[in-house]
């Protein structure tokens, strides 16, 4: 049972990473994967009931990781919808190539912190667009922004799916992972800037920010508002979960309550042209099939834990390896 729950996570995941190939969306692919190994799973044991009971206890836990991005990812979404990032971009004015990939490098680094890093990379990639014409220069850019968004990630509870995925779980507290990798976390990112800023030489050509804007414009307090709100819970969450004790989804969750209420009250009085502003709307742009890919890939690793696969796996490169750092590098390359 266990080389063919391992054949097929393996597989699941090279179809994963060949989605560019196969033309078939990995949420697809992690969806039959996860419900594979779990099948694979109950038929090779007597005891069904065991297993049912295995796999409601796994979902409870990966309920709440779910619960937390579908609203960290719609609070993200309201503030998009609002013109709130602009409120951050149309404030870069610098036209000189090597202080422009900085001031780019540490606002994806820090904004990475307290948004994730795909949002991050997404909003400043748009932003690119607008300031740098020179598509191999941006290239450049871009790379370093990728670089900053997961760099600035890591250090964070709620910077990246991992490390979101850690804190909900318990493995690991707020202050500490910002205490210990944060360091770090900038060399990842300085390095890169390090090298890269020689590269680049001479300044960009001005252009507006406002060249790509929406039709119907968001008023200016608005936009101030629904940031400053959005950003505000999502750094909250951290000290919720601290003051209370409940887990980190209860407080984004809450939220995310806080935030539909700020923009009913604002467009509660419109109609047909308040649509993209609120929830409702917010909630059917957010990336569904990304959640349910990590639901996915969630409830596959979760059969190979509960099989004991991954124990075993473990106790392998314990006996094998021996080094902690070079187990912990090697995890990393193959999650890469």
């Amino acid at each position: 049972m266990a080389n063919i729950l391992v054949i097929t996570f393996i597989t699941g995941y090279i179809l994963i990473a060949f989605e560019h190939r196969t033309m078939v969306n990995k949420a697809a692919v992690a969806l039959i994967t996860g419900v594979l190994c779990w099948l694979i799973y109950v038929l090779a044991v007597p005891d069904v009931h065991q297993v049912n009971e295995q796999l409601t206890e796994h979902l409870g836990d990966l309920s709440g990781i779910l619960f937390f991005l579908l609203s960290a990812m719609t609070i993200v979404e309201l503030i998009d919808s609002h013109d709130g990032f602009n409120i951050i971009t149309e404030r870069i004015t610098q036209t000189n190539k090597r202080s422009l990939i900085w001031i780019i490098g540490m606002i994806a680094f820090f904004l990475s912190a307290i948004l994730d890093n795909l949002t991050t990379t997404i909003v400043l990639i748009s932003l690119l667009r607008k300031i740098v014409r020179d598509s191999k220069e941006r290239l450049y850019f871009v790379g370093i922004i990728v670089i900053a968004a997961n760099a600035g990630g890591a250090f964070s509870p709620i910077g990246d799916v991992t490390t979101t995925m850690l804190w909900i779980g318990g493995q690991i507290t707020a202050f500490k992972i910002i205490l210990k990798l944060i360091l770090p976390s900038m060399i990842c990112i300085a390095v890169p800037l390090l090298i890269i800023t020689p590269r680049l030489k001479g300044h960009i050509a001005q252009r507006t920010l406002q060249e790509d804007s929406r039709e119907e414009n968001v008023p200016r307090k608005h936009q101030k508002l629904v940031l400053i709100a959005g950003i505000s819970v999502l750094i909250s969450v951290p000290v919720f979960k601290t003051l209370t004790g409940l887990p980190p989804y209860m407080g984004i969750l809450m939220g995310l309550g806080i935030m539909w209420v700020i923009t009913e009250i604002l467009h509660g009085a419109k109609k047909e042209d308040r649509r993209r502003l609120t929830v409702v709307h917010a909630l059917r742009q957010i990336d569904t099939s990304t959640i349910l890919f990590f639901l996915g890939i969630l409830i596959a690793i979760s059969a190979l834990q509960s099989t004991g696969v991954l124990l075993t796996l473990a106790n392998a490169m314990t006996t094998a390896i021996g080094n902690q750092s070079i187990i912990l590098m090697s995890i990393g390359l193959l999650s890469s």
